[in-house]
Protein backbone atom coordinates (compact mmCIF):
# COMPACT_ATOMS: atom_id res chain seq x y z
CA UNK A 1 0.00 0.00 0.00
CA UNK A 2 1.17 3.68 -1.02
CA UNK A 3 1.44 5.74 1.77
CA UNK A 4 0.68 9.53 1.07
CA UNK A 5 2.60 12.69 2.31
CA UNK A 6 2.43 16.50 2.33
CA UNK A 7 5.26 18.42 2.64
CA UNK A 8 5.13 22.38 1.95
CA UNK A 9 8.11 24.03 0.29
CA UNK A 10 9.21 27.54 -0.74
CA UNK A 11 8.66 31.02 0.45
CA UNK A 12 5.57 33.14 1.35
CA UNK A 13 2.68 32.94 -1.46
CA UNK A 14 5.12 31.49 -4.14
CA UNK A 15 5.99 28.76 -2.36
CA UNK A 16 5.17 24.91 -4.21
CA UNK A 17 3.23 22.53 -2.46
CA UNK A 18 4.54 18.74 -2.76
CA UNK A 19 2.23 15.86 -2.57
CA UNK A 20 4.70 13.07 -1.87
CA UNK A 21 3.38 9.47 -2.34
CA UNK A 22 5.89 6.83 -1.31
CA UNK A 23 5.96 3.12 -2.54
CA UNK A 24 7.38 0.19 -1.02
CA UNK A 25 8.87 -1.19 -4.54
CA UNK A 26 9.72 0.15 -8.23
CA UNK A 27 7.18 -1.92 -9.40
CA UNK A 28 4.39 -0.62 -7.47
CA UNK A 29 6.03 2.78 -8.22
CA UNK A 30 5.40 2.17 -12.08
CA UNK A 31 1.94 1.17 -11.61
CA UNK A 32 1.23 4.17 -9.10
CA UNK A 33 2.73 6.54 -12.04
CA UNK A 34 0.78 4.83 -14.92
CA UNK A 35 -2.57 4.83 -13.01
CA UNK A 36 -1.97 8.87 -12.17
CA UNK A 37 -0.95 9.49 -15.51
CA UNK A 38 -4.16 7.66 -16.84
CA UNK A 39 -6.22 9.32 -14.21
CA UNK A 40 -5.17 12.87 -15.33
CA UNK A 41 -5.54 12.15 -19.49
CA UNK A 42 -9.47 10.93 -18.51
CA UNK A 43 -10.16 13.82 -16.53
CA UNK A 44 -8.72 16.07 -19.14
CA UNK A 45 -10.41 14.73 -22.18
CA UNK A 46 -13.92 14.63 -20.45
CA UNK A 47 -13.15 18.64 -20.80
CA UNK A 48 -11.70 19.26 -23.72
CA UNK A 49 -11.19 17.67 -26.96
CA UNK A 50 -7.48 16.61 -26.53
CA UNK A 51 -4.69 16.77 -24.10
CA UNK A 52 -1.05 17.75 -24.43
CA UNK A 53 1.34 15.02 -22.48
CA UNK A 54 5.07 15.76 -21.61
CA UNK A 55 7.18 12.93 -20.90
CA UNK A 56 10.53 12.31 -19.13
CA UNK A 57 12.94 10.22 -21.01
CA UNK A 58 16.09 8.08 -19.20
CA UNK A 59 15.33 4.73 -17.38
CA UNK A 60 13.18 5.25 -14.48
CA UNK A 61 9.43 5.35 -15.97
CA UNK A 62 9.84 2.62 -18.82
CA UNK A 63 8.21 0.09 -17.03
CA UNK A 64 5.45 2.51 -16.07
CA UNK A 65 5.19 3.66 -19.77
CA UNK A 66 4.63 0.13 -21.37
CA UNK A 67 1.58 -0.25 -17.85
CA UNK A 68 0.10 3.14 -19.18
CA UNK A 69 0.23 2.31 -22.79
CA UNK A 70 -2.38 -0.53 -21.89
CA UNK A 71 -4.89 1.80 -19.99
CA UNK A 72 -7.91 2.15 -22.47
CA UNK A 73 -8.03 5.78 -22.51
CA UNK A 74 -9.00 7.98 -25.65
CA UNK A 75 -5.36 8.18 -26.72
CA UNK A 76 -6.29 9.08 -30.46
CA UNK A 77 -6.83 12.72 -28.79
CA UNK A 78 -3.88 12.99 -27.05
CA UNK A 79 -0.78 14.59 -27.88
CA UNK A 80 2.81 13.07 -26.88
CA UNK A 81 5.91 15.18 -26.41
CA UNK A 82 8.87 14.92 -24.59
CA UNK A 83 10.09 17.30 -22.19
CA UNK A 84 13.69 17.15 -22.51
CA UNK A 85 15.64 14.98 -25.79
CA UNK A 86 19.22 13.78 -26.43
CA UNK A 87 20.50 15.75 -29.33
CA UNK A 88 21.15 12.19 -31.40
CA UNK A 89 19.57 10.54 -34.25
CA UNK A 90 16.18 8.52 -33.50
CA UNK A 91 17.41 5.08 -33.55
CA UNK A 92 20.52 6.26 -31.02
CA UNK A 93 19.88 4.04 -27.84
CA UNK A 94 20.36 7.30 -26.26
CA UNK A 95 16.91 8.57 -27.37
CA UNK A 96 14.06 9.50 -25.41
CA UNK A 97 11.79 8.65 -28.26
CA UNK A 98 13.44 5.80 -29.42
CA UNK A 99 12.65 4.57 -25.44
CA UNK A 100 9.31 5.77 -26.22
CA UNK A 101 8.96 4.08 -29.29
CA UNK A 102 9.82 0.68 -27.15
CA UNK A 103 7.52 1.25 -24.21
CA UNK A 104 4.44 3.11 -24.33
CA UNK A 105 4.02 3.52 -28.10
CA UNK A 106 4.49 -0.32 -28.51
CA UNK A 107 1.70 -1.04 -26.54
CA UNK A 108 -2.16 -0.78 -27.18
CA UNK A 109 -3.81 1.18 -27.51
CA UNK A 110 -1.38 4.04 -26.87
CA UNK A 111 -0.03 3.58 -30.42
CA UNK A 112 -3.14 5.49 -31.60
CA UNK A 113 -1.68 8.67 -29.42
CA UNK A 114 0.05 11.14 -32.16
CA UNK A 115 3.44 11.08 -30.74
CA UNK A 116 5.61 14.37 -31.49
CA UNK A 117 9.30 13.92 -31.67
CA UNK A 118 12.14 16.34 -30.87
CA UNK A 119 13.43 17.01 -34.49
CA UNK A 120 16.75 16.23 -33.53
CA UNK A 121 17.39 15.68 -37.32
CA UNK A 122 17.58 19.07 -37.81
CA UNK A 123 21.47 20.89 -38.94
CA UNK A 124 21.84 22.26 -35.14
CA UNK A 125 20.75 21.58 -31.63
CA UNK A 126 19.44 25.27 -32.01
CA UNK A 127 17.37 25.04 -34.99
CA UNK A 128 15.63 21.21 -33.19
CA UNK A 129 14.44 24.08 -30.37
CA UNK A 130 13.31 26.69 -32.01
CA UNK A 131 11.09 23.78 -34.18
CA UNK A 132 10.12 22.02 -31.45
CA UNK A 133 9.00 25.26 -30.00
CA UNK A 134 6.71 25.81 -32.96
CA UNK A 135 4.85 22.66 -32.40
CA UNK A 136 4.91 23.35 -28.70
CA UNK A 137 3.11 26.69 -29.62
CA UNK A 138 0.79 24.77 -32.57
CA UNK A 139 -0.46 22.41 -30.13
CA UNK A 140 -0.64 24.13 -26.75
CA UNK A 141 -2.50 27.62 -25.97
CA UNK A 142 -0.73 29.83 -23.85
CA UNK A 143 2.07 32.11 -23.03
CA UNK A 144 4.15 30.08 -22.05
CA UNK A 145 2.75 26.95 -23.91
CA UNK A 146 0.16 25.21 -20.93
CA UNK A 147 0.77 21.49 -21.01
CA UNK A 148 -2.04 19.69 -19.63
CA UNK A 149 0.45 17.04 -17.69
CA UNK A 150 3.78 16.75 -17.57
CA UNK A 151 5.80 13.84 -15.86
CA UNK A 152 9.32 14.57 -14.88
CA UNK A 153 12.54 13.14 -13.54
CA UNK A 154 14.82 13.78 -10.57
CA UNK A 155 18.63 13.75 -11.50
CA UNK A 156 21.05 12.42 -8.52
CA UNK A 157 22.24 15.75 -8.96
CA UNK A 158 19.36 17.71 -8.88
CA UNK A 159 18.31 18.35 -12.70
CA UNK A 160 15.17 17.97 -14.11
CA UNK A 161 14.49 18.04 -17.96
CA UNK A 162 17.66 18.68 -18.81
CA UNK A 163 18.26 21.73 -16.68
CA UNK A 164 21.55 20.48 -15.12
CA UNK A 165 22.73 22.15 -12.23
CA UNK A 166 25.05 25.98 -12.81
CA UNK A 167 23.79 25.66 -16.38
CA UNK A 168 22.86 28.21 -18.68
CA UNK A 169 19.96 26.36 -20.06
CA UNK A 170 18.59 26.43 -16.63
CA UNK A 171 18.32 30.17 -16.61
CA UNK A 172 16.31 30.61 -19.68
CA UNK A 173 12.88 32.66 -18.79
CA UNK A 174 12.30 34.16 -22.38
CA UNK A 175 12.01 31.23 -24.40
CA UNK A 176 9.51 27.76 -24.39
CA UNK A 177 12.60 25.29 -25.18
CA UNK A 178 16.26 26.07 -25.20
CA UNK A 179 19.36 24.33 -26.28
CA UNK A 180 21.33 22.49 -23.23
CA UNK A 181 23.90 20.32 -22.12
CA UNK A 182 24.28 17.45 -19.57
CA UNK A 183 26.70 14.79 -19.03
CA UNK A 184 28.46 15.28 -22.58
CA UNK A 185 25.75 15.38 -24.56
CA UNK A 186 24.09 18.29 -26.19
CA UNK A 187 20.11 18.24 -25.76
CA UNK A 188 16.80 20.08 -26.08
CA UNK A 189 14.53 21.02 -23.04
CA UNK A 190 11.86 22.58 -22.34
CA UNK A 191 12.17 25.50 -19.88
CA UNK A 192 11.73 26.23 -16.73
CA UNK A 193 8.54 28.40 -17.56
CA UNK A 194 6.73 25.87 -19.27
CA UNK A 195 7.08 23.18 -16.65
CA UNK A 196 5.58 25.58 -14.11
CA UNK A 197 2.74 26.47 -16.55
CA UNK A 198 1.26 22.65 -16.34
CA UNK A 199 -1.57 22.08 -14.89
CA UNK A 200 -0.66 19.03 -13.15
CA UNK A 201 3.34 17.74 -12.71
CA UNK A 202 4.29 14.40 -11.88
CA UNK A 203 7.84 14.28 -10.51
CA UNK A 204 8.50 10.55 -10.54
CA UNK A 205 11.72 9.35 -8.38
CA UNK A 206 13.04 5.65 -8.08
CA UNK A 207 16.01 3.92 -6.34
CA UNK A 208 18.69 4.74 -3.32
CA UNK A 209 21.00 6.93 -5.24
CA UNK A 210 18.26 9.54 -5.50
CA UNK A 211 17.74 10.15 -1.92
CA UNK A 212 19.51 13.16 -1.15
CA UNK A 213 18.34 14.81 -4.60
CA UNK A 214 14.72 13.81 -3.44
CA UNK A 215 15.50 15.52 0.21
CA UNK A 216 17.00 18.86 -1.59
CA UNK A 217 13.74 19.07 -3.73
CA UNK A 218 11.22 18.86 -0.50
CA UNK A 219 13.60 21.39 1.27
CA UNK A 220 11.97 24.67 2.03
CA UNK A 221 15.79 26.46 2.14
CA UNK A 222 17.35 24.47 -0.52
CA UNK A 223 18.61 26.41 -3.60
CA UNK A 224 17.29 25.96 -6.99
CA UNK A 225 20.99 27.09 -8.21
CA UNK A 226 22.08 23.75 -6.62
CA UNK A 227 18.96 21.79 -7.59
CA UNK A 228 17.28 22.82 -10.48
CA UNK A 229 14.13 20.89 -10.10
CA UNK A 230 13.08 23.54 -7.43
CA UNK A 231 13.00 25.65 -11.09
CA UNK A 232 9.30 23.99 -11.67
CA UNK A 233 6.47 26.13 -9.51
CA UNK A 234 3.43 25.58 -10.63
CA UNK A 235 -0.04 26.74 -9.46
CA UNK A 236 -1.36 23.45 -8.37
CA UNK A 237 0.75 21.43 -5.68
CA UNK A 238 3.74 18.45 -7.26
CA UNK A 239 2.72 15.18 -7.29
CA UNK A 240 6.04 13.23 -6.18
CA UNK A 241 5.73 9.46 -6.89
CA UNK A 242 8.75 7.55 -5.27
CA UNK A 243 10.07 4.31 -4.20
CA UNK A 244 10.88 3.75 -0.63
CA UNK A 245 14.44 3.39 -1.50
CA UNK A 246 14.24 6.92 -3.21
CA UNK A 247 12.38 8.16 -0.01
CA UNK A 248 15.07 6.89 2.61
CA UNK A 249 15.77 10.13 3.56
CA UNK A 250 12.55 11.68 4.21
CA UNK A 251 11.83 12.44 7.40
CA UNK A 252 8.86 10.05 8.22
CA UNK A 253 8.82 8.06 5.26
Amino acid sequence: MTTPKTVASGQGASGVVYQLEISPSQDKLAKRAAEHLASQLDLVLAERDRAQLALAGGTTPAAAYRLLGREHIAWDRVDVLLGDERWVGPEDPASNARMLHETLLAQEPARKACFHPVPTERETPLASAEAFEQTLRQLCGGDPPVLDVILLGLGDDGHTASLFPGSAAAGVTDRAVTVGEGKGLERITLTAPVLSAARQVIILVSGAAKQEALKRLLDPGESPLRTPAKLVQPRLPVLVLADAAAAGQVAGA
